[in-house]
C-alpha cells in the first residue's frame, strides 16, 4: 500500500461510527458500505490529515486513487475525489486516465456528479486536446455515466459555456430512458440558465425533451 495511504485509512477508519453507517447506506440505496462518518466529521478529518502530511505528488494520485477506490467504504472513494480536487491545478494530460477510471469504477451520482463538475471541469479547461479526444469517446460511450458527464462538465463555466456542444451532447440523449441521463440534461440547461435564460427558453421550446428535462431546465425561469 502507498505510504500516503496508510495513514490515511487509518484515521478514518479510526474514527468510525456504525451506527450512522447503516443510515448512510440506505439513504444511497444500498449500493456501498460506509464507516458512518457525516460530511462535516469528513471535512475536519481530512483538513486534519492535509495539515499534518500535505498534499501527495501529483506523479502518485493515480497510484492512490487507484488504492483508494477498491476499498469497501464509500468514504475511501470520497477521498480519491477529495484529493483530485485539491490537486486538479497540476494535473497532467495522462491524469484523465485516472480521472476516467473514478468516472467508471463504483459509479454513482455522488462521485460522478464531483468530479464532472469539479476536477473534469477544470481539467478540460486546461487541456483542450485532452477535452476532444475524450469527449469524442464518451459520448459515444454505452456507459451511461460517462455520458452524463459529458453533460455537466460544463456546470461551473458560467460565460464561457459552449452551448452549442451542449445542445449537441443533449440530442444525442434524446432518446434516453435512463433517469440519470434526463435528470443530468436538465440540471445542466438549468444552470446555464442563470447565464442566458433566452438561449435555454428557445432550446427547449425547440426540442423534444423528455418531461423530468424540461421541468428542471425551466425551474427558474418559469418561477
Amino acid at each position: 500500500m502507498h505510504p500516503y495511504v496508510i495513514p490515511l485509512k487509518a484515521l478514518f477508519e479510526k474514527h468510525a461510527d456504525p451506527t450512522q453507517a447503516a443510515p448512510m447506506k440506505k439513504y444511497m440505496r444500498d449500493q456501498f458500505d460506509y464507516l458512518g462518518i457525516k460530511s462535516p466529521q469528513f471535512k475536519v478529518l481530512f483538513r486534519q490529515f492535509l495539515s499534518e502530511h500535505g498534499l501527495p505528488p501529483v506523479t502518485d494520485l493515480d497510484r492512490i486513487v487507484r488504492e483508494l477506490w477498491p476499498l469497501p467504504q464509500r468514504e475511501f472513494q470520497y477521498l480519491g475525489v477529495s484529493l483530485m480536487s485539491r490537486l486538479d491545478n497540476q494535473l497532467l494530460p495522462k491524469s484523465t486516465r485516472i480521472i476516467e477510471y473514478a468516472l467508471t469504477h463504483k459509479s454513482w451520482w455522488d462521485t460522478v456528479d464531483s468530479i464532472a463538475g469539479g476536477t473534469l471541469g477544470t481539467h478540460f479547461r486546461r487541456f483542450p486536446d485532452m477535452r476532444e479526444k475524450y469527449l469524442t469517446k464518451w459520448r459515444a460511450s454505452d456507459n451511461f455515466w460517462l455520458r452524463r458527464t459529458t453533460i455537466l462538465f460544463q456546470l461551473g463555466y458560467k460565460n464561457e459555456t459552449d452551448f452549442e456542444l451542449l445542445c449537441d451532447i443533449i440530442r444525442e440523449n434524446l432518446d434516453s430512458k435512463e433517469f440519470f441521463i434526463n435528470k443530468a440534461i436538465g440540471w445542466a440547461l438549468r444552470q446555464y440558465a442563470w447565464t442566458n435564460p433566452n438561449a435555454v427558453r428557445k432550446f427547449v421550446k425547440a426540442t423534444r425533451l423528455h418531461p423530468l428535462s424540461r421541468r428542471e431546465a425551466m425551474k427558474h425561469i418559469e418561477e
